[in-house]
């Protein structure tokens, strides 16, 4: 209960093995994506922005006509491995791209997590105005320790969606030295400390963030984790 299963479709083959189970077990939606930097999308999909898009619309279609919910993930919104900075007007564009061929939200992505807020704040606000504030996501990695200050920045301009990742897990595979989403811990600890209700109980949290850490031989990439477990610890 609660939970909102998500299943990434990069292809129509995607969609069809999506929906091969039976109803009660197909996901709630699927995801397809794009990049803001040209450069991105030719070396992750050899194609275009435009082109990739596209390539998504049967996919999109087809998922409405089931009644899946679409959401579009749009990658290097603030900066690429490639290009460099990039530009408002690019996440603008990708944006209508994505709202063009029907889907339903996005998620505005700092992929390799060089976004300041400001920085995260433009690319915003060029998605805003092709989707409402209930339509937009906050995915902000953490590899220059920025992605709590990126997440506050997007609660200013009203974007109270958030992805995060517990323990800090994740990383991208096109994008070298990139680090998980910002850790689920931190962005818990900042929410509740500002009096706004998660319905999450941290310490339940921490406790899951160090079970899967354990699991994969590594420790919680969490500055709220680390600072809990020591106080418990006495």
């Amino acid at each position: 209960e609660g939970v909102r299963y998500s299943v990434l479709t990069p292809n129509m083959k995607g969609f069809e093995a999506a929906i091969a189970a039976p109803r009660a077990e197909w996901p709630d939606e699927i995801v397809v994506f794009g990049a803001a930097s040209e450069a991105f999308s030719q070396k992750n999909i050899n194609c275009s922005i435009a082109e990739s898009i596209e390539r998504f619309a049967p996919v999109v279609e087809a998922a409405r006509a089931k009644g899946i919910a679409v959401r579009g993930a749009m990658s290097c919104t603030v900066g690429c491995p490639y290009e460099g900075d990039i530009a408002p007007e690019k996440v603008g564009y990708l944006a209508g791209l994505m709202k063009g061929i029907g889907v339903a939200r996005v998620d505005v992505a700092d992929t390799i997590g060089v976004g300041t807020p400001r920085k995260v704040q433009a690319a915003l606000e060029a998605t805003l105005a092709h989707f409402s504030v209930d339509e937009v996501s906050g995915h902000f990695h953490d590899t220059y320790g920025q992605a709590l200050s990126n997440t506050l920045a997007a609660l200013e301009l009203g974007v109270w969606n958030h992805q995060s990742s517990v323990a800090g897990l994740g990383g991208c595979p096109y994008a070298k030295g990139a680090t998980g989403n910002v850790a689920t811990e931190d962005v818990v600890y900042m929410l509740h400390g500002m009096g706004i209700d998660t319905g999450i109980d941290l310490d339940a949290l921490i406790d899951t963030g160090v079970f899967i850490s354990q699991a994969l031989g590594r420790e919680p990439n969490s500055r709220a984790s680390k600072a809990i477990r020591t106080k418990r610890a006495g």
